[in-house]
């Protein structure tokens, strides 16, 4: 569906028809919901997932890339207040703290503290990893959280297109550094978050940069999910050979309404009737 709104009309028609399969996968899942409750309502309630369901953290360390703000401060917050030491990975430290004093005047007891991170730069990466290894000695989780969308092209620090190198790159980077952490925690996990708009991905290895092709802004920020999906998945195969192997899992976290649109003029006002909240 996505593929025929693209080739008719272009950058806009993908998120058109994004939000088309969105909207039909929702509505077949109420269906079912429907024809579920009718038969046993009982069970479907039980099925219904809440933070709430999620046990005690207690001695268990998370770091957050991205959580001054969306899905990744909600993260944070919940987290924190399952009592789990939380690390939030942040480019803006000013943010972070007014994060962090949002979250600690609502768990008093919070566990939570930021670094500084810019994730299109790899040098920065590579302190923030070195500082967490001469602090910590193992990490339970860490949430690949942090992203940019539909922005203007911009290079890297390093060179690369700035949606590629940020939502995917510096997290790769990220995640091989942390990698002797995670694998002394037991039962650690790796969360890439990724998105539907893979589905309109399509990786040119020839020209990752952009720089034989006119640029398109939607398309370089669908190539970074998708990357984030292979990256996923060929992580995990590589991990199963290990024994102390830490859990990789990708998520689309559906359309929440975030800072994340905020170069989408388009994206950004159907937040009004589309989105759901971060509480969510």
């Amino acid at each position: 569906m996505i593929g025929v709104f693209r080739e008719r009309f272009g950058a806009f028609g993908i998120l058109i028809g994004a939000i088309g399969l969105s909207l039909i996968q929702t509505n077949a899942c109420m269906s079912i919901f429907a024809k579920t409750e009718i038969k046993d309502s009982k069970t479907m309630a039980k099925n219904v997932w809440t933070a709430d369901e999620i046990p005690d953290q207690s001695g268990r360390t998370v770091v957050i890339t991205g959580a001054t703000s969306g899905i990744g401060k909600e993260a944070a917050r919940v987290l924190a207040g399952k009592n789990a030491k939380v690390i939030i990975g942040a480019r803006n430290m000013e943010k972070a703290d007014t994060a962090i004093a949002e979250i600690s005047s609502e768990f008093s007891e919070a566990n939570i503290s930021a670094r500084p991170i810019d994730l299109s730069d790899l040098k920065s990466v590579n302190t923030f990893a070195l500082n967490l290894k001469a602090d910590l000695n193992r990490l339970d989780v860490l949430i690949n959280n942090a992203g940019i969308m539909m922005c203007p092209y911009a290079e890297t620090a390093d060179g690369f297109e700035i949606q590629l190198g940020t939502n995917h790159l510096g997290h790769f980077a990220l995640t091989g550094l942390l990698l002797p952490l995670l694998s002394s925690a037991q039962e650690s996990r790796i969360v890439v978050v990724s998105s539907m708009a893979h589905k309109a991905g399509q990786l040119d290895l020839a020209d990752l940069n952009w720089k034989n092709r006119t640029y398109n802004k939607t398309r370089a920020y669908c190539d970074s999910k998708l990357a984030n999906l292979y990256f996923a998945l060929e992580l995990a195969q590589r991990l199963e050979e290990f024994d102390s192997n830490p859990l990789v899992t990708a998520a689309h976290p559906g359309w929440t309404a975030t800072e994340l649109q905020r170069h989408s003029g388009v994206a950004g006002f159907l937040n009004n009737f589309f989105a759901q909240r971060v509480e969510q």
